[in-house]
This record gives structure tokens, C-alpha cells and sequence, in this order.
């Protein structure tokens, strides 16, 4: 009797052509910026930027995001290079992915449709993977129609590992009916969490915060000596982890959570309440920058922001600039009347500026090579003593 030989297919990974918008709220430079983060957010779905386009608009055409030469141009492209999706760097209505679809003749997908893709299949844990699925159907509810009319032609693949639905009878009703249900699981789920929470007793909380891809996991790794799932990727973590820790004998609770990004889907904030509650409930905050990103200030800029939205409040913030083994630095000319950028200024330089300028203890480390690492198991102690000492008064133990 002859054996059945499996075969498997490799599937080729998915081309991708990325789309941006100059305005006056983002110029050029800025506009490249986040076509260049978007192509990454691309390589962690698993596919392929092969080219980019942008355009010069006051604001986004309301029907086709770009104008008609523009999109006659993307959808030439789109044609000859054989490409499987077209990926746009904001927000799409119903509409105008309707419209894009019946010119390109390939799937449209948004940043925030990008993003989801990438939250579902990083998901693990039951807890995230209600938070992900809430998500997706609130993002899916106002182009319900769009979606099922090209739900038979649709392969799977980025942008579509959506909550599982795959009948096409389902509705609104339906669907309006699965976000109360995933409400509910999500407040039981939080309630749970803010038990857990509570039952940490006295011990004081340190929360690792920051943009996706700064380092966090391998901080946290290399804090706690565990061994928690770190990558080069965007949103590698997306479940709040929670380690005891001790410096010099004293014990802390330090959690990494999910990292931020610019334009982050709103209805994604709002899933992910626990996890935020864990940043909202700490008693001092971790804040990592990646220094080698030419971009870490304008990071800074979208956590803080975010953290205010979220009612962090007035916690103690400790800067822990990270990657610094990744640094480079190019030395002008004499000669060379260019402007200064972030890489023509010395490391050394960087670190006495951030010191003078903010207001928070920081600290230059590689949780890579573990330079520095002494200092910041310094500086930690230091703040998380004084932060005991303000919360309880009455136990001296830490002196």
C-alpha cells in the first residue's frame, strides 16, 4: 500500500504598495517617516513593501483618498507589478474603500486595518485575543457592506485574519450583538485583572512604557532575569506580563505592556483598558526610548501624549534611553554648511542635553550589551524608595 505524501505550498509572500499624503499638517520628511514605519508595520504582517506613493493635498479626496491622476498612476503600477494589496497610511471610510477597490482591483487596506491584522495574529492569551476581536468588529461594523459583498472572492492572507466570521448572512444585528457580548467578557476579564492588581499588597508597581520596538521585553528580561518572547517586530508584546523583582533587597512589581504607535486606532485604545490600567496603577513609570531611532523624540511626544490621554496623571517618570550600543554618529566637515541633524551630534552630547532640558531622572543604556545597566539598577532603587517612603510613611524598612 503506497503512503500518502504530504505536500505543503509555500505561499509567496504578499507585494504591498504603500500610499501618503502631504499636507500641511505633515510635510515631506514627516510624510516619509510614516511611510517607512508603515512598511515595517507590512514586514511584521508577513508581506512585501515593493514601492510607495505620496501626493501633495490640502486634505484627503473624499472618494478615492488621492486624486484621479494619481490613482490612474498607482493603479498602472498595481497592474504591471502583479501586486497583491495597497496598503494606505490613514484611515479609510466604507466609501472610499469601495471606490479604490473598483479602480486597483486588489485588496485596500488602512493603517488601522494593518494594525488590527497584526494585533490578531500576535494574540495569545484568551484576554487578548477578546480585546483584538472587539476591535476588529467595531472597526468592521460601518463597512459591514463592503466587506460581505466581496466576502466570496476574498483568499485570506494580511489585513483579513479577521474574528472568524465567515457566513454572509451575518448582519449588523449580528455583529452589534458580538460587541455586547465581547463588552461584557472584556469588564468581567477587567474586574478579574483589578483583583489581581489588588492582591499585589503593598509592594511598589513599575510599569515599562514606550513606542513598539524600543526594547522593552529585552529590558525586561534582563531586570527580572525571565524570559520573555522579544523580536525585532512591531507589537511583539501584547499581553501585559508582571515579574517580581529585587534590587538591593527591595522588592518591586515591574510589568511590560503593549507599546505605542503614531495614529493608533482609537477603538484599540479602548479594548485594551486592563493593560492601560496596569500603566494607570503603577507607581512609577519606565519610559523607553529607542536613541538610535532618528525619530525617538517625536516617540516621546506620541507616548506622552498618550499616557495623558489615558490619565496617567502626575507619576514618577524615569527616561531609560535605550540601544545606545546601535548609535551612530557622523562627524561633520569643517567645510560642511548642512544642518545639524541627530546623527551629527555626539552621543556624549545627546545625553547632557536630555539631562539639562527634562524634567526626569534618565538614563543611557543598552539592555543589549547591559551597558549602564548598574546605573540603572541604581536609579530605579533610588526612586522607588522615595516613592515607599511618600506612599508609606510609617515603614521605614527600606532605610
Amino acid at each position: 500500500m503506497l503512503e500518502k505524501k504530504e505536500t505543503s505550498i509555500k505561499k509567496e509572500p504578499e507585494k504591498a504598495v504603500l500610499v501618503g499624503l502631504i499636507t500641511s499638517a505633515q510635510d515631506k520628511r514627516k510624510v516619509n517617516e510614516y511611510l517607512d514605519e508603515l512598511a515595517f508595520l507590512v514586514e511584521t504582517a508577513g508581506g512585501v513593501p515593493v514601492e510607495r506613493f505620496t501626493q501633495s493635498l490640502d486634505f484627503p479626496n473624499p472618494k478615492t483618498y488621492v486624486g484621479t491622476g494619481k490613482l490612474e498612476e498607482i493603479a498602472a503600477y498595481v497592474e504591471a507589478a502583479e501586486i497583491d494589496m495597497v496598503v494606505f497610511d490613514d484611515e479609510l471610510g466604507p466609501s472610499q474603500i469601495r471606490n479604490l477597490e473598483k479602480v486597483l482591483e486588489c485588496k485596500i487596506l488602512d493603517r488601522t486595518n494593518l494594525i488590527l491584522d497584526i494585533f490578531a495574529s500576535r494574540a495569545r492569551t484568551a484576554h487578548a485575543k477578546v480585546q483584538v476581536e472587539l476591535a476588529q468588529y467595531q472597526y468592521l461594523l460601518p463597512r459591514l457592506t463592503r466587506m460581505w459583498t466581496h466576502l466570496e472572492r476574498q483568499k485570506g492572507g494580511i489585513g483579513l485574519r479577521g474574528p472568524g466570521e465567515t457566513e454572509i448572512e451575518t448582519d449588523r444585528r449580528i455583529i452589534r450583538d458580538k460587541i455586547s457580548l465581547l463588552k461584557k467578557k472584556l469588564v468581567q476579564i477587567d474586574k478579574q485583572k483589578a483583583t489581581q492588581r489588588k492582591s499585589r499588597g503593598k509592594m511598589i508597581r513599575v510599569a515599562l512604557v514606550g513606542y513598539t520596538n524600543v526594547g522593552k521585553s529585552t529590558l525586561m528580561n534582563l531586570l527580572s532575569k525571565s524570559d520573555i518572547f522579544a523580536e525585532n517586530k512591531l507589537f511583539a508584546t501584547l499581553d501585559t506580563t508582571v515579574r517580581k523583582v529585587v534590587i538591593d533587597n527591595v522588592p518591586f512589581l515591574l510589568s511590560d505592556t503593549v507599546g505605542f504607535i503614531r495614529k493608533l486606532p482609537h477603538n484599540l485604545v479602548e479594548s485594551f483598558k486592563s493593560t492601560l490600567d496596569e500603566m494607570r496603577e503603577s507607581d512609577i513609570l519606565l519610559h523607553v526610548v529607542d536613541i538610535s531611532h532618528p525619530e525617538f523624540e517625536d516617540h516621546i511626544k506620541t507616548v506622552n501624549q498618550t499616557l495623558a490621554e489615558i490619565g496617567t496623571g502626575q507619576k514618577p517618570v524615569v527616561m531609560v534611553f535605550n540601544k545606545i550600543d546601535a548609535y551612530t554618529f557622523v562627524e561633520k566637515e569643517e567645510d560642511d554648511l548642512t544642518p545639524i541633524e541627530k546623527e551629527n551630534i555626539p552621543l556624549e552630547e545627546l545625553k547632557k542635553s536630555w539631562m539639562a532640558k527634562d524634567n526626569h531622572p534618565c538614563v543611557f543604556i543598552s539592555a543589549k550589551t547591559k551597558e549602564n545597566y548598574q546605573r540603572l539598577r541604581a536609579l530605579l532603587y533610588e526612586n522607588i524608595r522615595d516613592v515607599y517612603a511618600a506612599k508609606y510613611p510609617y515603614n521605614n524598612f527600606l532605610y
